[in-house]
């Protein structure tokens, strides 16, 4: 009688821990709400255009109307912005349910290693709540395919995506140059990664 209680126990309590699991695992692939702001002047057509590509891998995605850049995030000496100051000014105007993505149509900079002023065509921190990317150093011919690979690049950054050593993924570095027409999707491991944070990628 005794051994038979037991194992009664056993089966409730091993039942119990998968059903825990299963709600553990679900809450994990929930993703962010995805919030679109544009910068500046930044053409409203092309921000509609992105807002729509984003909605394919996440329903929960607004997009906001026009603000000015961040006062401190202009850098006079090269006519730009810088893209870290920008990133520390979006964040604050998110929930803890957001991510937000910065579209710009100037150019943006960081500091990277001993070069204090770096063109970049995007920057994002890894895991981060705000990223921002601009179509100033983009291929005239393709720039609507290229900004969109970008957007999804910083987002990865986001969710806590490194850089991938695979060159046709999309999280491949872009070491200074424009490797964005190679590109082609995410890697296997990559999209794994965020599909566990709740992207619908197919």
């Amino acid at each position: 009688m005794k051994y038979c209680f037991l194992v009664f126990l056993f089966i409730v309590l091993s039942c119990t821990q998968r059903k825990n699991g299963s709600v553990d695992n679900s809450q994990k692939a929930v993703q962010k709400v995805i919030v679109i702001q544009p910068l500046g002047s930044f053409k409203k057509e092309q921000a509609q255009r992105v807002f729509t590509e984003i909605k394919t891998i996440n329903p929960k995605v607004v997009l906001r109307s026009n603000i000015s850049f961040p006062e401190n995030s202009y850098y006079k000496p090269r006519n730009r912005y810088r893209a870290d100051s920008i990133i520390k000014s979006l964040k604050n105007n998110i929930g803890a349910d957001s991510i937000i993505v910065g579209l710009s149509n100037s150019d943006i900079s960081t500091t990277k290693n001993e070069i204090k002023d770096w063109g970049v065509m995007g920057l994002g921190y890894k895991p981060g709540k705000a990223c921002v990317v601009s179509d100033f150093r983009l291929s005239v011919k393709s720039k609507n395919q290229q900004f969109y690979k970008l957007v999804l690049h910083e987002l990865g950054h986001t969710a806590g995506l490194p850089h991938c050593k695979i060159k046709s993924c999309l999280m491949r570095d872009a070491e200074g140059g424009n490797p964005l027409d190679q590109e082609k999707s995410f890697c296997k491991d990559c999209k794994s990664f965020l599909k566990s944070k709740g992207w619908q990628l197919i």
